[in-house]
């Protein structure tokens, strides 16, 4: 399984913040991330909270786990 990690500024109605999320570099639509946060202060906040969570998801798939995306883990 190859993950990515996505960053992007956002400006919706005036507030500037930043949202990142994780998802198979491999789905062409980025509609339903394994992870994502929002409403980051700054770049560097979204990336290092993406690392961390990136090495999480990484251990979990080493060990064997299947992977949900979000959509499929609210519906557990």
């Amino acid at each position: 399984m190859n993950l990515r990690v996505r960053v992007q500024h956002c400006a919706c109605g005036g507030d500037h913040h930043w949202y990142a999320d994780i998802d198979d570099a491999d789905d062409p639509q980025p509609d339903d991330p394994f992870w994502y946060v929002d409403r980051c202060p700054s770049q560097a906040d979204a990336l290092e909270s993406a690392c961390g969570q990136l090495l999480t998801l990484s251990d979990r798939v080493y060990q064997g786990d299947d992977l949900l995306r979000v959509l499929e883990s609210s519906d557990v």
